[in-house]
């Protein structure tokens, strides 16, 4: 078996994983990346209004998912439009929901 190398590249990597993780490990945000794999775009509005919780709460989580670069942001006019920066993070959260039927 070969021992895998340990680098500082391979550290903040890793480090950056991590950051991602935290960064959807709520169930708001988590609810917010389910709404956009099935919506693909929504705005702040659509998005705390489904969730019915209130604007400054959604703007939170979602600034806080895209500053760790999970989700990528547009404004389009006086509105901004939310999109998952790719499906990786969709497929790892239904891959552990799913997980509990193995």
């Amino acid at each position: 078996m070969q021992a895998t190398e340990i680098t500082e590249q391979s550290i903040a990597k890793l480090e950056k994983v991590a950051s991602r993780l935290r960064a959807i490990a709520h169930p708001v945000r988590l609810a917010i990346i389910e709404m956009l794999t099935e919506e693909k775009r929504m705005s702040v509005t659509e998005i705390y209004l489904r969730l019915d919780i209130e604007q400054a709460s959604a703007s939170h989580h979602l600034n806080i998912m895209k500053n760790k670069g999970v989700l990528d942001s547009r404004r389009e006019g006086k509105k901004i439009i939310y999109s998952l920066h790719n499906n990786t993070l969709s497929d790892i959260i239904h891959c552990i929901d799913h997980c509990k039927d193995c």
